[in-house]
């Protein structure tokens, strides 16, 4: 390990008494590569992390509910203790999720059985810590986990990285050294026998890659601010995996800049420039040899950018850019053609992916931090004050339904079987047709 990474991350091996660990002979499944051609149906009908099995928030489920409220079609509800922004992700009949208790004092690890809802596991992997810093609409608990096979990979920012089993036995432990303003965003990555998180502080800018297997670093690349001002801001927007014709590319959108790297070795590919744009905060998606990413405090923008070149490739390379009701928080969504994305203020978009042309824009109302979803031949919209609003894709807009539940809605939600899995502010939902409560 380089005496960089030594000073970036405070990793804990096998055999080291600071953290206990647990047996480490369990075998993984092997999974195909999370990257997808965007728009097209998911083959999983899990949901293993952060935007569902190809991490670009689609899913091939079928016989989804399109009406839903508290009376009807829930299967069933269950509270969640303390506070979290995180999505649930889910495997066979298994459902974890992360919480923040006590200010963010104790982060817990929850697993429930998918059938009922009834709690499985309660864990709380790295004891009581001391957080600081906290955007007032993030959470301690923001980051999502990743399931695969007999693990489950739980990320807190700063205050802590772990890998569990299934049974709730602790693997390994760590914590990557780094100061937040807003609190931690960024969800890990899958990638081969890698996990892969990125770290975007106010002191150190940095991405890694951890074996799996042991939660040692393979590999950790720095980057620079463009300017003072982006040094005093952390960005973490949870990187994507793409498959391009010269090989796979790691996507990292941060403050000031749209970064790619070689997601085995850490070697620096491409970057974009994005001037003074701070705490980026929505995944990118990729279809059509395109790349969009979308956000940035205080002037966000969507780029769609040829995933080609080295260097910085802004002028050459961004293809098309749209500043007009871009989110600040929610990811977009490519289904098929066209690009969909819902500002921060409510402002649902439909774009051409290939050239940024409007398709539609219409007001849905109320304020959205949640990632859309595609399924079922619809796309779910999903806003903080716990409305759902269910499109039908294409290049009119069609509504289909409006749905409320109580409470506020900040998570992504997941999909699994013919159920939503939905996050309210104290709640997580069970979703599905002809169910009652």
């Amino acid at each position: 390990m380089s005496s960089l990474t030594e000073l970036l991350l405070l990793t804990v091996g096998c055999g080291v008494a600071a953290f206990p660990f647990g047996n480490d002979t369990a075998t993984d499944k092997p999974t195909p590569s999370q990257q997808s051609k965007a728009g097209s149906q998911a083959a999983s009908a899990d949901w293993p992390q952060f935007r569902g099995p190809d991490g670009q928030g689609h899913s091939n489920a079928k016989d989804l509910a399109l009406t839903w409220s508290e009376t009807s079609n829930i299967k069933w509800k269950r509270a969640i203790e303390g506070t979290a922004w995180s999505s649930p992700v889910i495997q066979d009949n298994q459902i974890w999720l992360t919480s923040a208790t006590e200010k963010g004092k104790t982060l817990s690890v929850i697993c429930l059985e998918r059938g009922s809802g009834r709690q499985l596991h309660h864990l709380t992997p790295f004891g009581s810590i001391a957080p600081v810093g906290l955007h007032p609409k993030n959470s301690y608990a923001s980051p999502t986990p990743i399931i695969e096979g007999n693990r489950i990979y739980v990320h807190f920012g700063p205050y802590g990285t772990a890998c569990l089993e299934t049974n709730g036995k602790v693997v390994w432990k760590t914590r990557l050294a780094h100061k937040t303003y807003y609190g931690p965003s960024s969800s890990p990555v899958l990638m081969d026998d890698l996990l892969i998180v990125q770290c975007h502080g106010t002191d150190v800018r940095f991405v890694t890659a951890l074996d799996k297997k042991t939660g040692q670093a393979r590999w950790t690349r720095t980057h620079e601010a463009l300017s003072p001002k982006l040094k005093s801001h952390n960005s973490e927007s949870t990187p994507l995996v793409i498959q391009t014709a010269t090989g796979r590319q790691l996507i990292c959108n941060v403050a000031g800049h749209v970064l790619a790297y070689d997601p085995l070795t850490g070697e620096s590919l491409w970057s974009v420039r994005q001037q003074e744009n701070y705490a980026q905060v929505p995944r990118p998606v990729f279809g059509h040899d395109l790349v969009f990413t979308a956000g940035g405090y205080f002037s966000p923008v969507v780029f769609a950018i040829r995933p080609a070149g080295t260097g910085d490739i802004t002028e050459s390379h961004v293809v098309w850019s749209v500043r007009k009701a871009v989110p600040n928080n929610p990811s977009p969504l490519l289904v098929g053609d066209e690009l969909y994305m819902v500002s921060d203020k409510g402002i649902a978009s439909c774009l051409d992916a290939r050239t940024g042309a409007l398709r539609w824009r219409e007001r849905l109302g109320g304020n959205f931090s949640a990632s859309p979803i595609s399924a079922d031949g619809r796309i779910y919209f999903f806003s903080e004050e716990g409305i759902t609003t269910v499109l039908a894709p294409g290049r009119r807009f069609q509504k289909l339904a409006t749905n409320k539940l109580e409470g506020r809605i900040m998570a992504s939600p997941a999909i699994s079987g013919s159920a939503i899995f939905l996050r309210t502010q104290r709640n997580l939902y069970s979703i599905a047709r002809s169910a009652s409560p």
